[in-house]
């Protein structure tokens, strides 16, 4: 039996995880694409980063993202979590503390759920001040749905 998840659940779920598919729509069409994101539940927001592309170009048109997080166990049993919200872009000085944020929580997320520890995080994040930072980008979260089937 499919049954919705409550929202702590869901939040749980977009905490726990950091790839997702992000869903924008360009052209009218929908496009869905898999991308490495941080989740700060204390703000509800998630973070991303890109280079410019397809996406970048298309998110600045229509800001109405989301990001979809499924935890896949079996056939009969998974979970799945939808957040809609708004594509917001940062820069400069702010990004950079974002793409801080950012590493600091992926490579804590690996070391609990993978049990591995990554130093390119930590030279990622240092080297975040040394070049030129890729497009950094916040969903600020409308809301969340969740279902579940176990």
């Amino acid at each position: 039996m499919i049954k919705s998840l409550e929202q702590k659940r869901c939040s749980e779920i977009l905490k726990d995880n950091y790839i997702g598919y992000l869903s924008y729509i360009s052209n009218n069409r929908p496009y869905s694409v898999p991308i490495t994101y941080y989740y700060n539940d204390g703000e509800d927001y998630i973070i991303c980063y890109s280079g410019h592309g397809h996406k970048i170009k298309s998110m600045r048109k229509q800001t109405s993202v989301s990001m979809t997080v499924a935890d896949i166990f079996s056939n009969n049993k998974w979970q799945s979590v939808m957040a809609h919200g708004q594509y917001e872009e940062v820069d400069g000085g702010t990004a950079k503390l974002y793409l801080h944020e950012f590493s600091l929580g992926i490579k804590n997320l690996v070391l609990k759920k993978e049990h591995k520890d990554l130093d390119y995080i930590s030279q990622f994040s240092s080297k975040i001040y040394n070049m030129e930072i890729p497009i950094v980008f916040l969903i600020r979260i409308g809301d969340i749905t969740g279902k579940m089937k176990s």
